[in-house]
């Protein structure tokens, strides 16, 4: 028996070395530096709650909270929705129905890389695809990164374009409902619409909330495709926080700060995380709730 739990430890000492030098320990550090003056050369200054009261002047910082909760609050229904539309339509029983599937998952996977970042600037580009088409059939092509009202949008329609894996769990949801039940109430006269709301989606509502909780947390720690596409611009129209920590630890050399201002971003997604479990109460249905 002892032999098995030493046996066991080790299959796991990679994903524990993994885990405490990559997030438990950074995770301590960070929260330590947030109280400290640390330019990543000299040795930490303790300064207390500096950092956190300059953070209340920074108007940089309220407007790059301003622009990802913004963001957030687009990117996360959007995308579910979208998601949700295409699992819907993918449940059906069509020909090639895993060639479509595999094709609406793909974007998923190649969705948070550099090159699809750099394929993005350039479809929505001055001379781009999307100019060029809009162009081709009589109206006016649209400057979709030099203009603040319109460069949050595209980098919007990025994240939401990134629907695959969202549209995956909806639709492991949506075939694991007894088909009996749409049978049933079609022979009460109930239509699809009908259906849909009253049938489909009180069954998925755990997975929608699943989806809620994994998309927020992913939107709050965007990165990638504003940094590629906009550099935060135009006039910090794209600036999200985690552009924000980036710039401040590694162009700054401000560690301490961006620290401060990283704790505040996982505060925020923490009180957002507690108020969704505590609002799942009143809409998300599990087998055997007896609620009215």
């Amino acid at each position: 028996m002892g032999q098995g739990r030493f046996l066991g430890l080790a299959y796991l000492s990679p994903y524990i070395i993994g885990l405490l030098v990559f997030t438990a320990i950074p995770f301590i550090a960070s929260l330590y530096l947030s109280f400290t003056d640390y330019d990543l050369i000299n040795a930490p200054i303790w300064s207390g709650l500096d950092n956190y009261r300059e953070m209340m002047n920074d108007r940089t910082f309220r407007r790059s909270l301003n622009v990802t909760l913004i963001y957030v609050f687009l990117t996360v229904p959007l995308k579910l929705a979208f998601a949700l539309f295409i699992a819907v339509i993918l449940n059906y029983r069509l020909k090639a129905i895993g060639f479509f599937r595999t094709a609406y998952y793909v974007p998923s996977i190649l969705g948070g890389s550099i090159a699809i970042a750099v394929l993005w600037r350039y479809i929505f580009a001055d001379q781009g695809l999307v100019n060029i088409v809009l162009t081709s059939i009589g109206f006016s092509a649209v400057n979709w990164f030099g203009d603040p009202a319109n460069a949050l949008f595209t980098i919007t329609l990025l994240r939401c374009w990134q629907f695959g894996s969202a549209m995956v769990i909806f639709l492991a949801a949506l075939q694991s409902i007894d088909k009996s039940l749409y049978e049933a109430a079609s022979i009460d006269g109930a239509g699809k619409w009908h259906s849909f709301w009253h049938i489909t989606v009180p069954l998925i509502t755990p997975v929608i909330f699943f989806n809620l909780i994994m998309q927020m947390v992913q939107a709050f720690q965007e990165f990638n495709g504003p940094y590629v596409i906009t550099g935060g611009g135009p006039l910090r129209s794209t600036y999200l926080l985690p552009l924000y920590i980036y710039d401040e630890a590694f162009r700054s050399f401000n560690m301490g700060y961006a620290s401060a201002i990283a704790w505040v971003l996982f505060i925020i997604i923490m009180v957002l995380t507690v108020a969704a479990f505590w609002s799942s109460k009143k809409w998300v249905y599990y087998a055997g709730d007896k609620r009215s």
